[in-house]
């Protein structure tokens, strides 16, 4: 998925400044989408150049103005346009699982301490999403539209945290039994 289509969900969602979308991204935690401020800013601007958002200047007092953007007739093509693309599946690959299958070529210990880390880091963005589940989906059987896409969303990371956790428990403990023979 480009950035751009993830940018034109978001603003579906709400209109907001760049700065908005960036925060907005880094408080889901990366379960909808991950860019830096300087990625949003770049593709913003693409974007509006191609005309699929508007952005609308709002005078700030002591602060430099900011830009508030709204998705264009063109985007919401496009964005229909891409939603009914077909989405190719995606492989996970990371630089963990090839340091976890190269450990006997190092140093186990350290990748051990490496997979606790990450162990540790996903344990947290967990809580996070579980978190975010009971405060903003009470009720997900009454959830329709917008509101059950988001949390379908949602349950997805938690889903894939969960999954992950798992799998790091069990390196853990094989990596651990293994340094004790």
């Amino acid at each position: 998925m480009a950035l751009e289509h993830a940018i034109l969900v978001a603003l579906s969602e709400r209109a907001g400044t760049g700065y908005e979308l960036a925060r907005g991204f880094d408080r889901d935690g990366g379960d909808f989408w991950q860019a830096t401020h300087q990625q949003i800013y770049r593709v913003l601007n693409r974007m509006a150049d191609g005309g699929w958002v508007a952005a609308e200047h709002v005078a700030q007092t002591g602060r430099p103005d900011k830009k508030v953007y709204t998705v264009t007739g063109a985007g919401r093509v496009e964005l229909a346009r891409w939603l009914a693309e077909p989405a190719q599946p995606t492989h996970p690959r990371d630089d963990l699982a090839v340091k976890i299958r190269g450990a006997s070529f190092g140093d186990p210990a350290a990748v051990l301490t490496e997979v606790e880390r990450h162990l540790a880091h996903h344990a947290e963005r967990l809580a996070g999403y579980e978190a975010v589940e009971r405060r903003e989906f009470a009720d997900p059987t009454a959830l329709t539209g917008h509101r059950l896409h988001q949390y379908l969303t949602l349950r997805g990371s938690i889903t894939t945290e969960r999954g992950l956790i798992g799998w790091y428990d069990e390196v853990r403990t094989a990596l651990r039994r293994d340094s004790a023979t």
